[in-house]
């Protein structure tokens, strides 16, 4: 075998010790019978902030003006976040400030991409508050709302991987 394929062989077998467990982390097999505890795999530290169980991401008070709208852009663009409720007519649109509209689709980019430290960034332009923001009509997800969410397709991404892996095996068997 070339050492690529030994790479790759060598990699399916450590990957086939483990399983995704429900809540998105990686844990060793291990039989019934065993009395040994095995520690679990943790994900890296501030990969996700949760206080008090709940958490949102909002515009940072004293971002600039340019800031802000530069990251708002991002976001309902490019980001992907859904600012529909942003729009003459929605639900968030009142105030027509650019610190709640910027703080709305922060939110709710912050809340597709797992709750992570990085996706309220924003070039210094977010901050995570414990505190909801919602006001009137407008409500912003929570992270306690959209955990369950991002722990069913971390699940999916580490099935995904482990099924990849598994067919290059094959691949390189054949």
């Amino acid at each position: 075998m070339k050492r690529k394929e030994l790479m790759i062989m060598h990699g399916l077998l450590i990957l086939g010790w483990f399983i995704a467990s429900a809540d998105g982390r990686i844990a060793p097999q291990e039989k019934a019978e065993s009395v040994t505890p095995i520690p679990t795999l943790s994900p890296p530290e501030g990969n996700m902030t949760f206080i008090n169980g709940v958490t949102w991401c909002v515009a940072r008070p004293g971002a600039s003006q340019e800031d802000l709208q530069n990251a708002l852009d991002w976001a309902c663009g490019p980001g992907g976040a859904d600012c529909s409720q942003l729009q003459p007519g929605g639900r968030c649109y009142q105030p027509n400030t650019l610190l709640t509209h910027a703080s709305y689709a922060f939110n709710i980019f912050y809340q597709q991409n797992g709750n992570s430290d990085i996706a309220c960034n924003f070039g210094g332009a977010g901050a995570l508050v414990k505190r909801d923001p919602s006001f009137g009509s407008c409500k912003f997800l929570a992270s306690e709302t959209s955990a369950a969410a991002a722990s069913s397709a971390m699940l999916g991404r580490a099935w995904t991987a482990m099924v990849a892996a598994s067919l290059i095996a094959l691949q390189l068997i054949i």
